[in-house]
């Protein structure tokens, strides 16, 4: 289905931000997005996932003052994705064949399990959720980081802890379906995670290349 056409039937309004393919530039259209979004809090996800049917919802609960929201995912073996569509969940006999990994993390429970803290394990951006507030305050997204992958998601997250605030982490609650596929190239990961070190060591809060070039 086409932009456009989602568009034409969404229960919602939709606003399509884009830039040409010029390379992983993940955090410039994102800061473009940040730039142009009306909402006071802000739900991320990747394009190679697909969320549960509830994840939005899931997340508007989840959402507290002080606290930015970190959800998990699960992963769809890459020769199944084909048989994968977002009108149909995975069953348990899904998880029970093998055809998804880290199933535990694909399960809405009757009730979340929710850890506070400011640590860099777990961090994703793929599910992910941050008061617009905060993200003008770090300056978005570093745009300094390129290349497929490595430390900007965990390096925003870094900046909002700095800012004073926590994470929620979560477990059973705000689920997506991680579609895998090849891997890009990594020749920058070793100049990505200096960066994140220099981030955490300096308790860097605003970067220097990121939302205000947008807003």
């Amino acid at each position: 289905m086409q932009i456009n056409q989602f568009a034409a039937t969404a229960p919602v309004p939709v606003r399509h931000i884009w830039h040409p393919d010029d390379g992983f530039r993940k955090t410039i259209i994102l800061n473009k997005t940040v730039a142009a979004a009306t909402g006071d809090y802000l739900v991320f996800t990747d394009g190679d996932c697909v969320p549960h049917p509830q994840f939005i919802a899931d997340h508007a609960a989840l959402a507290e003052n002080g606290f930015w929201v970190q959800g998990r995912r699960c992963f769809v073996r890459e020769k199944f994705v084909p048989e994968f569509t977002a009108a149909i969940m995975p069953a348990f006999n899904w998880m029970l064949t093998g055809k998804i990994t880290g199933a535990a993390k694909g399960v809405r429970w009757p009730f979340p399990i929710i850890r506070r803290d400011r640590k860099q394990r777990g961090i994703i951006g793929c599910n992910m959720a941050f008061w617009r507030d905060d993200l003008v305050a770090v300056n978005g997204f570093d745009e300094d980081y390129t290349g497929w992958g490595t430390g900007e998601d965990s390096d925003v997250a870094t900046r909002v802890y700095h800012l004073g605030r926590q994470r929620k982490f979560i477990y059973g609650r705000a689920i997506t379906f991680h579609l895998n596929h090849p891997q890009a190239p990594r020749g920058h990961h070793s100049a990505s995670l200096a960066r994140l070190a220099e981030t955490i060591a300096r308790k860097k809060i605003r970067c220097e290349h990121g939302l205000n070039r947008h807003l």
